[in-house]
């Protein structure tokens, strides 16, 4: 299929972990391995996701930045005044009283692995499963008050880009060359 342009072979995803970035926030939370979150999507649906910046609902849910709610549900009690995570992804409300400290365990994010070729990308950033159940996996971590930074090297992205541009700069030449020769071929020929 000579002279028919270029198309996209296919695309792929980078599946590495990003670097963390301390932010500070009880509510920011990180895994640290491979595996995702799960939220309930405004179909009911359940969906997947590494993002890590939940808040709490206006009804108390624990919710992600879109509002989605994590699964299973994790409601936080009104009048706590912190929340801890645990690298197990325990989550504990704590109320500081005039006299004492009560902690109260609220519920745990559900932590899960996907077989990745059954994975399937949503226009919001959510992963679905296309098949196969997700299985719960205890080696997961939490790292309580970070977000996952995006796993792009954008300086390693950029260089590759100038190497394909320099490629295509080449191969344009020796079109250009070859089609210089045969011209010149056809004027011999024609004289």
């Amino acid at each position: 299929n000579l002279g028919t342009g270029v198309r996209v072979q296919g695309t792929a995803r980078i599946d590495t972990q990003g670097s963390l970035n301390t932010t500070g926030n009880s509510l920011d939370v990180a895994l640290d391995g491979d595996g995702y979150f799960q939220v309930q999507m405004p179909d009911g649906r359940i969906g997947y996701t590494r993002a890590g910046n939940f808040a709490r609902s206006p009804d108390g849910n624990l919710v992600t930045s879109d509002g989605y709610p994590v699964q299973p549900g994790i409601i936080i009690p009104p009048g706590i005044t912190s929340l801890t995570i645990g690298s197990d992804g325990t989550v504990s409300a704590i109320d500081r009283g005039p006299t004492a400290r009560n902690v109260q365990v609220v519920g745990r994010l559900k932590l899960v692995a996907l077989d990745r070729a059954t994975m399937v990308r949503g226009g919001d950033g959510l992963f679905r499963s296309r098949g196969g159940e997700p299985t719960a996996d205890a080696n997961l971590k939490v790292v309580a008050g970070a977000l996952e930074e995006s796993n792009v090297n954008s300086v390693g992205a950029m260089v590759e880009m100038i190497n394909l541009a320099r490629q295509y700069d080449l191969h344009m030449k020796v079109l250009q060359s070859a089609d210089g020769n045969a011209q010149r071929a056809n004027q011999l020929l024609a004289s």
